[in-house]
């Protein structure tokens, strides 16, 4: 049976993802209430690395309200491209750290599923950065942890969150189109 603190988490959350695939500066907000719901509903399912990923995003939902609400000089902030070898290497970081969590968690822990709740920690916190940057690269990292993410919770049980997780991956695949149109080129 789904919790009401699983329904709650999901909801708020719905809702946050989808403004910020519209590039509404509410999502932020949003994302605080929905994060400290879900740190608490993943703790209750040993899930210690979203707990973590959940801590991080409440901090960094703060600062990308922040930073929206501050815009560029005065300006909205634009959505722009990342330089492929800045996405390389964050790529290798994100390898190397998902490893490496995910070591520290099956060795020192009883967490389930280690090293792939480590991979949807670790990319989501490239992708949350890329996101409070309005990088248009926040939506294929996304996409990747949305992909990881629906059979990871229906592993646990938590089939309200791996029906929504499917939904913010559609979510993602058409917030990324969306941004394409706003997108400013990179320059240099």
């Amino acid at each position: 049976m789904t919790s009401p603190l699983e329904i709650a988490a999901n909801a708020v959350m719905a809702i946050s993802i989808v403004l910020a695939g519209r590039n509404n500066i509410h999502s932020w907000w949003l994302g605080i209430v929905g994060c400290a719901l879900f740190a608490v509903l993943f703790y209750d399912v040993n899930l210690y690395a979203d707990v973590a990923l959940q801590l991080f995003f409440i901090v960094t939902c703060a600062i990308g309200w922040l930073q929206w609400r501050r815009g560029a000089g005065g300006a909205p902030l634009p959505i722009t491209r990342v330089p492929a070898r800045t996405l390389a290497w964050m790529c290798a970081i994100g390898l190397a750290a998902t490893a490496g969590y995910g070591l520290m968690l099956r060795t020192y822990t009883n967490a389930y599923a280690p090293f792939i709740d480590s991979a949807v920690l670790m990319f989501s916190v490239i992708a949350q950065l890329l996101l409070m940057g309005r990088r248009i690269d926040t939506w294929p990292f996304w996409l990747l942890v949305n992909t990881v993410s629906v059979p990871l919770y229906t592993s646990r049980g938590l089939y309200l969150t791996a029906v929504l997780y499917a939904g913010y991956w559609l979510n993602a695949l058409a917030s990324w189109f969306f941004w394409r149109r706003q997108c400013k080129p990179v320059h240099g």
